[in-house]
Order: structure tokens, then sequence, then C-alpha cells
């Protein structure tokens, strides 16, 4: 078990007096199978008030308003959670199973749809359909795609944003977490698996002491469904353990962004990101 403080400030600076804005912001992490939230708070400046809710697909969203002039708009959000080992149960559902499952519920069909960002290139698919038609059961065809995947694309910074999507990113084998992920989402839903996008944060340090502060981000990886929710980082090639702190859930990166609104000001701003983790047990 692992437990977990997590400081996220981000924000934007403006070149000149916004006037009003109007924002949503994802960066609270909610208690689930795997993770007990002690501490959750999130400061925002200028001040304002804000209403809580859980939106649609689970998440803990802080909707807030500024009317008053600024310059810069920061939001700091701060989280103490318990993360414990998660079991990754072993499924031998048959295809026919699972699209009987996948069928029964709202949520599985709904992740089973492409989306703009995890249309998959016909290369991916075609791979995808290989690994399918070489496992023996939807879970194990779903590992072994997810792995190829992983493997296939170099983690890099700095070459895509946050509009690319999975076949630009396949385009130039090269991507970040977001860009897997969206990869991953891609190819699982080709083959009929109902897989979702999972935002949150990844302790990058396994032996980190306790008390040690480090840097870290904002992360993604996926769940598909075989029976039970079951998730994978495809960017690490690695099970979702008690490193993982999960923010929330949807069918893209579009759907759990950290920080997103409108405002009336200058056109040009720019974001400001900083994650620090510390192992406190």
């Amino acid at each position: 078990m692992n437990r977990l403080r997590i400081k996220h400030m981000t924000g934007f600076h403006y070149k000149g007096d916004v006037t009003a804005s109007y924002n949503e912001a994802r960066m609270l992490p909610a208690s689930m199978d795997g993770q007990l939230v002690l501490f959750s708070n999130l400061d925002i400046l200028p001040i304002s008030s804000q209403h809580s809710y859980v939106d649609y697909w689970g998440t803990r969203v802080s909707s807030f308003e500024i009317l008053t002039p600024h310059k810069e708009l920061a939001l700091t959000a701060t989280s103490l959670v318990e993360v414990r080992p998660r079991e990754h149960p072993e499924h031998r559902l048959n295809w026919e199973d699972l699209a009987d499952a996948a069928s029964a519920a709202t949520e599985y069909v709904e992740q089973l749809r492409q989306t703009r960002r995890t249309e998959p290139p016909a290369e991916v698919a075609k791979r995808a359909s290989d690994l399918l038609n070489k496992s023996d059961n939807p879970c194990e065809a779903a590992l072994a795609i997810c792995t190829m995947i992983g493997e296939s694309v170099e983690y890099m910074q700095g070459v895509t944003g946050v509009h690319t999507t999975a076949a630009e990113a396949w385009a130039g084998r090269r991507g970040v977490c977001q860009d897997i992920a969206h990869l991953a989402l891609g190819a699982l839903r080709s083959v009929g698996i109902p897989a979702r996008y999972v935002s949150g944060y990844l302790h990058p340090k396994p032996d980190a002491a306790i008390g040690e502060t480090v840097a870290g981000e904002s992360h993604a990886w996926v769940e598909w469904f075989c029976g039970s929710w079951r998730g994978f980082d495809p960017t690490n090639l690695i099970d979702i353990g008690d490193r993982h702190v999960t923010v929330g859930h949807g069918r893209d990166y579009n759907d759990v962004a950290p920080l997103r609104g409108v405002y009336a000001g200058p056109y040009s701003s720019s974001l400001f990101v900083t994650v620090e983790i510390t192992r406190e047990a």
C-alpha cells in the first residue's frame, strides 16, 4: 500500500485583463476500488465560489466562474490518497459471452464506439485483428493488443499536442501517454472489446523513500471490459498498481481534460502545469 500526496498546479497566464471566465476542473480523485481518498481540496485564484458534481462518466468536477478582471488563473489541487495493489482477475469469457455482456449495459456499449481521437489507422486495426485470432479469449487478446501498441510507439514529449489523433500519433510512431492510450482504445474497440480512457497520476519512482517529493505529471492509461473492467498502462507496459491514482474515466481525453473553459479577454494565453508527488507511507 502507498499513501501518496499529490499537488497539481495549473492555470493560464493571459496577455491582458480577462473580464470573465467560466471553467470546469477534473483534478480531484474519488474513492473507488483500489484507492481511498483521505483528503482532497481545490484552491482557485482569483478566489471564486465553486460547485461540485459527478459527471456522466463518474468523474468529480469542480465548476466555477470568475467575473472580476484578472491576468492569471491559478488552480492548486491537493489530494492524499491510499493506493492498494489492484487485483486483475482472470476471465475466460468467449467472444459470444463478451458480446452478450457488453450489450447488456450502456456503460459498455458507449465504450465500443470510436471517437475522432481514437479512430485507428488500418494498420493498427489489422494488427489488432491478427492478435485476436491468435488469442484464446478476449482478455488475453486485449492484453496482447495493448502491449503491441506500447511496444510500437516511442514515448516522446513535444511531438504531439492535446488535439493529436491516434492516426497522427501512429504515423510518427511517437507520442505521450495520451496518444498511446488513444491508440490502444482504438485498437481494442476495432475488434469489439469495450475500452475506456483513464486519467490520473503515476508515481514515477517505484523505490521512492517515505517523505521524498518527486516531479510527476498527469498520466493516462486504459481499461477494457472482459467480464469486469481491467486496467493496463500501455505507455509503461505495466499493470495498474499502487503507484496509479485514478481521477476520471471517459471515451477519450476530451471527456477528462483537467481544466477547460471559456473566457472574455485577450486571445493569447499560456498554460502552466506542475505536479508534485510525495510518498507519505
